[in-house]
């Protein structure tokens, strides 16, 4: 069986810190390197983030390409990567990952064996960089904090709505377009499900593995879920169909808690109600017992788990409210990314 040709396309803008690590993991696959391509999208990086990859494009004799992003948008970087590229694979990175020695031969085994498949990906393991990122990462791969989303929590290989850093089938790119550059937000999530809508299978195996290394903290963890349920209206309303089930738990969640205000003067039924928020938090104290058995640890997990889903369900209603309806478009506060 002929081998596959893969392109890796990284969207970066000022990762000076990240990009030697994430580049150097590319030119160590076990994958053999005159098939491997990679360009690298940069938004006009004003660190050393540009220097830094021209001297890794001299080192690979041209196996990794700056590609120049003046509009500074992820999905137009990589759109620009996309049409660039002339494999019959390609990855989409981030400039924060660094890939496992076999990332990119599982990939390719992959697709070669199950042509099913359009789309194959792998675990992210969060490699973090501060006492509040360890504690968001381990939040984050709990399925009590992100649901079934099994790149992120591990689990047995399988079909599944939606992978990190995909391996896709050019030919399935072509079909069924490319990046929807009018998303800052959840523009993988909106390919994949174009890809499984349209009948195409993507397929998820935890020997694919790459680290990722979190910089993060709690306000900007809530600004980033914020604007994951507001853009994730965005995507609904384009498509006129909710795109997973499990969108809309964090969404019921903040209605159900507003609820409350309104049965404060119904003793019973505000009982009621308080049984259901204690369910809830019981949910997430048991969650994060079984993820530390440190009480500090604990109480900052809840916290955690109220970030991820009060922050997604507040940016859902308010996505709503502004896309379904007023009819408006993306607010100009949403169009920056908060990372």
């Amino acid at each position: 069986m002929p081998e596959l040709k893969i392109d890796i396309v990284i969207p970066c803008l000022n990762e000076e810190k990240y990009i030697d690590a994430c580049l150097e993991s590319i030119l160590a696959q076990d994958y053999p390197q005159d098939l491997i391509q990679t360009f690298v999208v940069d938004g006009r990086s004003e660190d050393r983030t540009r220097e830094k990859i021209e001297v890794w494009e001299k080192r690979s004799e041209g196996k990794i390409q700056l590609l120049d992003n003046p509009a500074r948008h992820t999905p137009k970087a990589l759109n620009l990567g996309i049409e660039a590229a002339k494999g019959d694979v390609l990855i989409i990175l981030g400039a924060h990952a660094k890939l496992h020695v076999d990332f990119c031969s599982r990939n390719a085994q992959i697709l070669q064996e199950m042509p099913q498949v359009a789309c194959a990906g792998g675990v992210i393991n969060n490699i973090h960089e501060n006492e509040s990122a360890a504690i968001i990462s381990k939040a984050m791969s709990s399925p009590f904090g992100v649901g079934n989303a099994r790149f992120r929590t591990g689990g047995e290989a399988g079909f599944v709505d939606t992978v990190a850093f995909g391996a896709y089938r050019r030919s399935v790119l072509d079909e069924v377009g490319h990046f929807d550059e009018d998303l800052v937000r959840n523009q993988d999530d909106e390919l994949n499900f174009r890809i499984t809508d349209a009948g195409h299978k993507i397929y998820f195996d935890p020997k694919i593995q790459s680290d990722y290394y979190v910089r993060a903290s709690f306000k900007k963890l809530f600004k980033q879920y914020r604007q994951y349920g507001y853009w994730k209206v965005f995507v609904n309303k384009k498509h006129r169909k909710i795109t997973t089930v499990r969108q809309l738990i964090p969404f019921l969640l903040v209605m159900y808690s507003a609820l409350g205000l309104l049965l404060w003067w119904a003793p019973k039924l505000f009982a009621f109600w308080s049984f259901g928020m204690l369910l809830y938090i019981c949910g997430a104290m048991l969650s994060a017992i079984l993820l530390s058995k440190k009480a500090k640890e604990v109480l900052q997990l809840i916290f955690v788990f109220g970030i991820l889903h009060f922050s997604y369900g507040w940016g859902y209603a308010e996505g709503i409210f502004e896309f379904l309806i007023l009819g408006r478009a993306p607010k100009s506060s949403q169009l920056k990314l908060t990372r």
